[in-house]
């Protein structure tokens, strides 16, 4: 036989007091929401074809219009830089000064060999049209009148270099103004006043880049460029509009709207894949060459495209996509689909449903294939009360008041 002692009751009093509290906060458990003769309640969506507009995101770097790097034409010291570095220039601006006083006495030297060979030709054709004559009436011998026509015509070809060696001298003068060749955007100058530079240099003064419009160059895989030509040849996919949308780096989408300009005739053995290049304006420079980005390009339009909700679709063991129906004896039913990609919280079905097909959304794990059920519209879970939460919330506030409740139960007994 046990003895109890005066702390025995206390104790005993407190655990049944914590077990009615604990009983009191716990949720009864839930049977299966179930229809009203017993059947399963599953929520259902009604297959609608729609037109739906197909894009693929392809990744992609940005690239200018037109380049042109500045190289000298000419060896010299360079004598001014005309431009600031970052700035807008247009086609024939002066970018560089080169010292022409060589390249003007080397411009000087050929015009004075021209009219010394000018004045050369002049006596050369006088003596030949008096040799030519005398040669009619026999005063002279047919070889020195034969001479005088080879000097005559030598003498001219003289003149011709004379004034060949003129315009290329004229043409070095005109190479020590270096212009930029196309209008765009200058960068850095890697000279500056007082270095020397040489013809056909290997570096580069400066590169000007045409920045509007701007080119986003973005790579396709061969298996989807072709699976998308089958498509439009089977007339299952119109063309779309070749229009293009452009995610940026910090996910902000560009204002302007792009056009597909060709799509590259080699494909790249190391990726298998081809270029794709678009065309965008770029009125403020907003886009820079070299950017990252992301370029959103309109395949298609389907016209009959079935969407479900990614909860309808499951897998099965060997992973293909599988969907419950309910038929028209409102019994459940397994379908095997094919799904061909996302479209946003759906999929777009290419295969195993049809239009006017009841899929189940949720609730198909409460019934199996072949059981009947009751199919109510299926609501997203976005758009129901979050009544659990509010429930564990008001146990939580009461969870305090109940532990005093307790401790002053105990300390009465």
């Amino acid at each position: 036989m046990r003895l109890r002692t005066p702390f025995h009751r206390p104790v005993a009093v407190l655990a049944a007091v914590l077990a009615l509290a604990l009983a009191a906060c716990g949720d009864a458990p839930q049977p299966p929401a179930t229809g009203g003769q017993g059947v399963p309640q599953v929520s259902v969506v009604t297959m609608q074809p729609q037109r739906l507009a197909l894009t693929t995101e392809l990744p992609g770097r940005i690239a200018p219009a037109l380049i042109a790097e500045v190289r000298p034409q000419i060896s010299g010291l360079v004598l001014q830089r005309r431009f600031k570095e970052g700035s807008d220039v247009k086609a024939g601006d002066l970018l560089y000064q080169i010292d022409p006083a060589i390249y003007r006495a080397s411009l000087d030297s050929a015009q004075a060999t021209l009219d010394k060979a000018d004045a050369n030709l002049v006596t050369v054709r006088l003596k030949a049209g008096r040799f030519k004559e005398l040669a009619a009436i026999k005063a002279v011998s047919q070889q020195d009148a034969d001479d005088a026509a080879a000097a005559l015509q030598q003498a001219q070809a003289e003149v011709n270099a004379a004034k060949a060696a003129l315009q290329t001298q004229r043409i070095n003068l005109d190479y020590t103004r270096i212009t930029s060749p196309i209008s765009g955007r200058v960068g850095r100058s890697t000279v500056t006043p007082g270095a020397l530079v040489t013809a056909n240099q290997a570096s580069a003064l400066a590169t000007v880049q045409q920045l509007d419009p701007i080119y986003v160059d973005v790579t396709q895989s061969t298996t989807a460029l072709l699976a998308l030509k089958r498509s439009l040849d089977a007339g299952t996919l119109k063309g779309g509009t070749a229009k293009v949308r452009l995610v940026l780096e910090d996910g902000s989408v560009y204002t302007q709207s792009g056009k597909l300009q060709f799509s590259d005739v080699t494909v790249d053995q190391s990726t298998g894949a081809v270029t794709l290049r678009a065309e965008f304006p770029n009125p403020r420079a907003d886009l820079l060459p070299g950017m990252y980005a992301r370029a959103v390009l309109e395949e298609g339009v389907l016209e009959q495209a079935l969407l479900v909700p990614q909860p309808a679709v499951g897998r099965d063991t060997a992973g293909k996509p599988y969907a419950y129906v309910v038929d028209a004896e409102g019994k459940l039913q397994q379908r095997t689909v094919t799904t061909d990609r996302a479209v946003g919280d759906q999929w777009l079905v290419s295969d195993g449903l049809k239009a006017g097909d009841v899929v189940v959304v949720e609730g198909q794990q409460k019934a199996r294939p072949g059981q009947p059920v009751q199919a109510q519209p299926y609501a997203p879970s976005a758009q129901k009360p979050a009544a659990p939460q509010k429930m564990a919330a008001a146990d939580a506030a009461q969870a305090p008041r109940a532990a005093a409740a307790n401790r002053s139960a105990a300390a009465t007994h």
